[in-house]
Parts: structure tokens; C-alpha cells; sequence
């Protein structure tokens, strides 16, 4: 029986969903555990693998329902109702959103994207929308959170079922807000077209994810997606797209759809700023914006997360929140997990753990800190632990070794997630960045063993050095060919100077 996607609910009303449709075959192995009887069976086409090619055993399990692209796949003996579609990932997200009674259409929506600040920024958007009295969520890299409530997350935007899920879960616990990493995967597969967004952020674009995209002008098309259509075609009465001004790729981001722009940047944007102080502890800047001018002490350090910063508070006059409600938030702000975090220890080193690893990330925390270090008129040296993550794009492997060597005076290349690539291998590629006396001079060392590096480089400072210890952040594993091993750079630090 062919029909409607729309049809299948009025036939169906009890369909046995939640966690028994398939997810993207594309990410995952197929594994008919997750299917049970009486459920619908959506074939998405990934990368990897094609989910016609398990229609037979989804019919076989008991699927009474087929949401297909190629309806000659379906086996001649089904006799349940088959939705034939264009596009099954886009059916799959209307599906989901409905079957979970659409909780994003009674939420406040916000969506942030770019390469690097995606984390921090939704973190300081949840802190000012909270001050401001609406419970929030917050969907991204780290885990999804509301309140006290946590669930752990593999990826940056979860797919459309886990997606629907969460956010209905967010209303349970009284949300009114979300805040929602959108990666540029995401993006590409519909996991998030579905979301009526009120605010779309877009913080910078820089080299990541080319093993997934032909080239930067994809990477860079996939996130004005946001923009340029999902928040276009919102039916929110109030939209607003909050894009960074000092990024090249953000300058080329306009306005659609009636929703309003909002840029941000030092000169020149809605919403400026003007440093006024800054040391490893805080950065103190004057702040210019639409709703009136105030004074932010953000107890983090760095100009990067100024500009974090500043996206959130525009999400919150967004929002309606005054601007010295969004200051005095953001003066409370603890920071994130593994985000330029400092880890005391008792040899008065500032070591700081970040989750940088791409070139551009690597760069640009290494000359915030240098930028701190020369405020506060120090001496001290810069040591950066470092490695490039296996399995990726190779191309930013010397790329990153160039951003460490002009940003620190020692260099520690090492391990980060060497997956199933051989770890001298990515450790090779990497030392091509490198001009030959940097290596002779020992101004760059190799040692594969991560926690080995770590300890290499804080034998080597002295008191007041600076240790970056970069790539990894908040994560509490490394993943060594296909197997996951406890692993944190926090413990590391704590077990050699804590």
C-alpha cells in the first residue's frame, strides 16, 4: 500500500517508535536490535552504507511501514503501507519532530554555528537566558543538559529521532529555551530542518571537516544553510541572525527571509567592544550595543571569548533581557569544560587545557595568550603538548605544527586521537610543518605517548610558564584504533604537579 508520508500517522496512531527507527545508517552500523515489531522503517542513504539494503530485514522483524527513495528495493511480500519520498533523510526529520508533538515550535530556538566558540558561546547564551528566568537546554559537543539533568552525546547535533527526543525531554523539566550547536554535518544532513529557529549565531569558519567536504566554499555553504533557510522560512514572529563582522566568511552572511541582522566585532558592527584590561584570570572590555553601552568582566581569558561573549549577549537582547541582566550573568560565568580551562597546580605554572585542534583554533588561543602574557608585561615562555587527530582531514596536520611554532617557544608534538592511523604516521605529517631548526634546536620534540608529552612539558616549565595542553579539551578517553581508553589531560596534569 503506497501513500503519503503524511498518511502514515492517521493509519498508524500507535506506531512503536521511540528508539526502534533506524538513525542514519550513514554514522551507524545497522543493528536490527534497534528495530521492533510494529515500527516504521526509514531507508536513508549515507556515506557508508545504504538503509534499503536492510529493508528485508526490517520486514522480516515485523516494520509495518517503509519510508523508502526506491520503491523497487521494497520486498514483494510486504504488505504494510510504503511512503515513497525524494529525499528519506528530510522524511525522517518531519517524521521525528512530529511523532515527539513538535516541542520546538513552543521553545525559544537558537542556533549556533561556525568552526571554533560554538561550545562556549551556547554556554553563555544558557547563563543569560537563565538569569533572565527561562530554564534552559543546551544541545552540543559536550553532553545535552537542562538543570541538574544530563545525558551524554557522541556528536556535535544529534539525529532527528535523539534530536525530537531531547528537546520534548527539555519541556518535561519546564524548558523554554534551547541552545543548539549546529555543525556543518548536521546541516547537510537535515537534522535540524525541522527547528523553527528565533536566533541563528555564526561565530567564524576556518579549515576543519575538508575529509567530509570537497573544499571550503561546501563547508562554508552548509553553514549559511542556517541563515539563509532555516531561519529564513522560521514561522517565529521575531528572528535574528547574529553574525561575527571580523570574519570573512561571516561578512558574506545577509539577511533573509525578515529576519534581522545583528553584527558583531571590535569597529564597525552593531555590537562593538573596546578592551580594557586583561590577564590570565579575566578580560575587562567596554561594549557598545544596539540596547545601550556596559562594561563586561568575563572571568575567562582572551579575546576569543570576548567575542563569544558578545554573541550570547546579543541572543539575549534578542531575547528581551536587558543588557545589564546579560553583564552581570556573564560575570558569573564559571566556563566550560576543557574551553582555555585552567588547572591549578603547585608549581605556579598557568597551565591551561583547550579543546583547539584545528590550525585556526591552535592560532588563535596561542596568540590570546601571548596577547596576555605582553599586558601583563611577562617574560615567561609559551610550551604548547599538541597532536592531530587520526582519520581526519591531513592537510591541517603542518598546518597546525606552523599555528604552535609561531605562537609558543617550545613545541611538544604528540598523540591526540590517533584512531586506526599509525601514530608516527600523523606525528610525520605533522613535523612537515616544521622548518628543519626548529627541530635540531629542540624547539620541537616528538613523543608519541600523550601522557609521556604531557609530562615532558611540564618538566620543562618553570614557574610563571605557560602550558597549553591542546586537542582534546573536555574529553575523558583517547581512542586508539577502534577501542576507547580512559584518558583525561586534566588527571594528567593532577597526577604529575597537582
Amino acid at each position: 500500500m503506497s501513500m503519503k508520508l503524511s498518511q502514515l500517522f492517521a493509519v498508524f496512531p500507535q506506531l512503536n517508535w521511540g528508539d526502534a527507527a533506524l538513525k542514519e545508517v550513514s554514522s551507524v552500523e545497522f543493528d536490527s536490535r534497534r528495530l521492533a515489531k510494529n515500527c516504521v522503517f526509514v531507508a536513508v542513504r549515507g556515506g557508508r552504507h545504504d538503509g534499503h539494503d536492510f529493508l528485508s530485514e526490517a520486514v522480516r522483524i515485523g516494520a509495518i511501514g517503509l519510508v523508502v527513495e526506491d520503491a523497487t528495493r521494497v520486498p514483494a511480500d510486504f504488505g504494510g503501507a510504503v511512503a515513497i519520498v525524494s529525499d528519506a533523510r528530510q522524511a525522517l526529520n518531519r517524521l521525528a519532530a512530529r511523532w515527539f508533538h513538535e516541542p520546538a515550535t513552543r521553545l525559544f530556538c537558537v542556533g549556533v554555528t561556525g568552526t571554533n566558540g560554538k561550545t562556549t558561546t551556547t554556554y553563555m547564551i544558557e547563563e543569560i537566558l537563565t538569569a533572565f528566568g527561562w530554564t534552559t537546554g543546551v544541545i552540543g559537543t559536550i553532553n545535552h543538559h537542562v538543570r541538574d539533568h544530563v545525558w551524554a552525546t557522541e556528536m556535535t547535533t544529534p539525529d532527528p529521532l535523539s534530536f525530537q527526543r531531547r528537546l520534548q525531554e527539555f519541556e518535561a523539566f519546564d524548558a523554554k529555551a534551547v541552545a543548539l550547536e549546529v555543525s556543518s554535518h548536521a546541516l547537510r544532513q537535515s537534522r535540524v530542518d525541522e527547528v523553527p529557529f528565533d536566533v541563528a549565531v555564526f561565530t567564524n569558519l576556518s579549515r576543519d571537516h575538508l575529509d567530509y567536504h570537497p573544499d571550503m566554499e561546501d563547508y562554508f555553504q552548509a553553514k549559511v544553510k542556517l541563515f539563509h533557510d532555516l531561519l529564513a522560512r522560521s514561522h517565529k514572529p521575531s528572528r535574528f541572525a547574529v553574525v561575527n563582522r571580523d570574519d570573512a566568511y561571516g561578512r558574506r552572511i545577509t539577511s533573509s527571509g525578515g529576519a534581522t541582522l545583528w553584527t558583531y566585532g571590535e569597529k564597525d558592527a552593531d555590537l562593538t567592544f573596546e578592551l580594557l584590561s586583561q590577564d590570565f584570570t579575566g578580560t575587562r572590555v567596554r561594549l557598545r550595543t544596539p540596547r545601550g553601552e556596559g562594561e563586561l568582566s568575563l572571568p575567562m581569558p582572551g579575546v576569543h571569548n570576548v567575542y563569544n561573549a558578545i554573541a550570547a549577549i546579543a541572543v539575549g537582547l534578542a531575547a528581551g533581557a536587558s543588557l545589564s541582566t546579560c553583564l552581570d550573568a556573564l560575570a558569573r560565568f564559571k566556563g566550560v569544560r576543557g574551553r582555555l580551562e585552567a588547572v591549578p597546580n603547585k608549581k605556579g605554572i598557568h597551565v591551561f587545557v583547550d579543546f583547539a585542534h584545528t590550525d585556526a583554533a591552535l592560532e588563535g588561543v596561542l596568540a590570546n595568550l601571548n596577547r596576555v602574557r605582553e599586558s601583563a608585561g611577562l617574560k615567561n615562555r609559551v610550551i604548547t603538548v599538541f597532536g592531530c587527530g587520526g582519520d581526519r582531514d591531513k592537510g591541517k596536520r603542518p598546518l597546525m605544527m606552523q599555528a604552535a611554532l609561531k605562537g609558543s617557544d617550545v613545541v611538544v608534538l604528540t598523540s591526540d586521537n590517533p584512531r586506526t592511523e599509525d601514530p608516527w604516521k600523523i606525528l610525520h605529517d605533522a613535523l612537515k610543518g616544521a622548518d628543519p631548526s626548529a627541530i635540531t634546536s629542540r624547539r620541537v620534540r616528538t613523543e608519541v605517548d600523550r601522557r609521556q608529552a604531557i609530562g615532558l612539558a611540564l618538566e620543562e616549565a618553570r614557574p610563571g610558564d605557560v602550558v597549553l595542553i591542546a586537542g582534546k579539551g573536555h574529553e575523558t578517553y583517547q581512542q586508539i584504533g577502534t577501542e576507547k581508553f580512559p584518558f583525561s589531560d586534566f588527571d594528567v596534569v593532577a597526577e604529575r604537579i597537582g
